[in-house]
Order: structure tokens, then sequence, then C-alpha cells
């Protein structure tokens, strides 16, 4: 059995970008379709009600666009708490980044503090405790909130003092055991250098989008949904400024978009 319909991703902004070029490497047959909800971001700072309505009308919106065979939830706050909204209003199976990374970060640790990095969002749900506890975690848990970093990668200040000073602010008093930080935000990837140059060199950095991309595939394969058709197709939506993901496509996806192969739609306003 296959399926030739598009893998579908969605995420506040274009952070989801590092996600779906993971997707895009790992399952290079595989058709994708992009949603960055540009008119919304960021969800870090939103209440969960209101992050859950953003979700679920963005997953409806690629369903009637594209009619996709699979979703990725590439935001680590609509993934903390919209994921279980998603999996009971959808006709098709629904993946987050969460438990990926959380998996990511139990295989790089040696039992010290697993330290999160995320939005406000992201840490005041604890979600990534949770799902580390449930994977047998018996250390500490240290989530820290770091609200500047997504208007810096998405304003493109990916080097220099400003993300530097920016970074280092948020890194200060980690737990002396600390031995993973996980990038608890698709955005977070961008800012790589800067964070590997403010932590110690023992402290593995995880980032949970190569998990969530072999989780998909083991789904795919699981499920019977891999594509026949020789020859995949690429979208990209945005819900404002198509520009933006245009310019930094390059940075995200490691492949230059022009402005006029990025759509500018509107979200199904199903909710």
């Amino acid at each position: 059995m296959a399926d030739d319909r598009p893998i579908g991703v969605f995420d506040s902004g274009v952070g989801g970008l590092t996600v779906l070029r993971a997707l895009r490497e790992l399952l290079p047959g595989e058709s994708t379709v992009y949603l960055g909800d540009t008119a919304r971001v960021p969800y870090g700072t939103r209440s969960a009600a209101t992050v859950e309505r953003y979700a679920i009308n963005n997953a409806r919106t690629l369903l009637q666009l594209a009619d996709i065979k699979a979703l990725v939830v590439a935001c680590n706050t609509a993934t903390a708490v919209a994921l279980p909204a998603l999996h009971a209003s959808l006709p098709v199976p629904v993946l987050g980044v969460i438990e990926p990374g959380a998996r990511a970060a139990m295989g790089a640790s040696l039992g010290g503090t697993i330290v999160v990095l995320g939005t406000a969002g992201t840490v005041r749900s604890e979600a990534y405790p949770r799902a580390l506890h449930a994977l047998g975690h018996r250390g500490d848990v240290f989530a820290r909130a770091c609200p500047l970093l997504v208007p810096l990668v998405e304003e493109g200040w990916l080097t220099g003092d400003v993300p530097r000073l920016v970074v280092e602010q948020y890194l200060r008093g980690l737990p002396a055991d600390a031995d993973v930080v996980v990038m608890g935000c698709t955005h977070y990837p961008l800012l790589r250098p800067v964070l590997r140059a403010a932590l110690p060199e023992p402290v593995a950095l995880v980032d949970g989008a190569a998990a969530t991309a072999r989780e998909l595939a083991a789904l795919i394969a699981e499920r019977g949904l891999a594509r026949a058709a020789p020859v995949p197709t690429h979208r990209l939506l945005v819900t404002d400024a198509p520009e933006q993901l245009a310019r930094l496509s390059g940075a995200f996806l490691a492949v230059a978009v022009e402005p006029g192969e990025v759509e500018l739609v509107d979200v199904v306003m199903a909710v």
C-alpha cells in the first residue's frame, strides 16, 4: 500500500523549518507542505487555550489545502499544550516534537540534570519533565524560559554580541551537575553555535528535529503510508510576511527560496 499525499508540518513561525529540513533529509522521496503561522508568532507567550485554538486551525488548514496524510507539530509550545486535542480532532496521525526530543536527551545524559530551554508556554506546561520522567529519567529536570530567543531568530540575529549576551544571561545559574541541555524550541538550533560557545564542553546540546524525523519515518513505514510516486513536491505556506521565510530559508533549510515560492494563506478558522 502507498500514499502519495504530502506530510504536513506547522509551526508558529519559521523555526519549524529545522524539523522540515530533517524530514526532507531522512525522507527524500516524500512530499511536504509547511505552514508557518507568522501572523501570530510567537506562541510561547500565549495562553494554553489560545495555542490550542491556533494549532487546530493550522492543522485543519493543512488538511483543507493539501489533504495531508500525517501531521508533524514542529512547535514545542503547541506540542506541549495542544497534542491531545489534535489527536482527538484529526483523521490523520499526529506527531509532536517533545517526546522525540526527550528520548534524544535521555540517550545523551549520563544521569545528571537535564536542562530544557524553551518558551514560557513550553516551560509552564511542564511537558518535558513529564516526558523525561515517563521515559525513566531519575535525575532532575531544570527548565528555563528564554522568551527573547525566538524574536532574535525570527529577525535573523544569529551571530554577534546581541545573541551572545542574551544567551549568556539565560544560561547563568544552571545546576552544576547538568550534562544535557535540550533546545526545547524549534527556533533554537539556529543559535546552536552561540549556545555551544556559552556551555561547558562536557554538556551535550540536544536538538530533537532529527529524532522527530526518525520517529515519523518509522510511523510511515508501520502504517504503510510511504509515497510511491517518483517526484516529490514541496510547498511553503505562511500567514504573513512571506519574504521573511524566504530570507531565512538558507539558514533553516539549507536551500535558497525565492519570495515568490512562498504562498500567503489564511488559516481555516474552524474553532
